[in-house]
């Protein structure tokens, strides 16, 4: 369970994120992975190196604002550093010894999704037969 919880939480993250319209959905999420990018600040256990993971990560989510690859690039930057801190620093959840390598598993499955433009979930279903596109989903706005 410890390895597909956190699967199945990014996919739910991502099913939530696509009750959000776009661009607001775009926005929400850079402004969600610079506060993952803060997560360990407060004791990670890295010393200095923790402000540095904070700056690239906020600088991702600064050109997130107009990038969906820039907030996945994020992510995988999120998720070397839980990986780091799952071997070596602290856990992320002080009083979950694995919380680190929870993100570290869950992370990646946002990024993918960001990769892919951060599409809607729902879009995927048509109730016309045929799965929605991207442009069909701009275009129903």
């Amino acid at each position: 369970m410890n390895y597909i919880a956190p699967i199945l939480i990014g996919i739910l993250y991502a099913l939530v994120m696509s009750a959000i319209r776009e661009p607001h959905r775009r926005h929400f999420n850079a402004i969600m992975v610079a506060g993952a990018g803060a997560a360990y600040l407060s004791g990670g256990g890295l010393g200095g190196w923790e402000f540095l993971f904070a700056a690239i990560v906020t600088y991702c989510a600064y050109r997130g604002l107009q990038s969906w690859t820039f907030i996945g690039i994020a992510w995988l930057v999120h998720t070397a550093v839980d990986l780091l801190h799952h071997f070596k620093g602290n856990p992320i959840v002080p009083f979950w010894h694995d919380s680190s390598l929870g993100c570290a598993i869950c992370d990646p499955v946002i990024a993918l999704w960001c990769f892919r433009g951060g599409p809607s979930l729902f879009s995927l279903f048509s109730f016309r037969g045929k799965a929605a596109s991207p442009e069909l989903e701009q275009a129903e706005r």
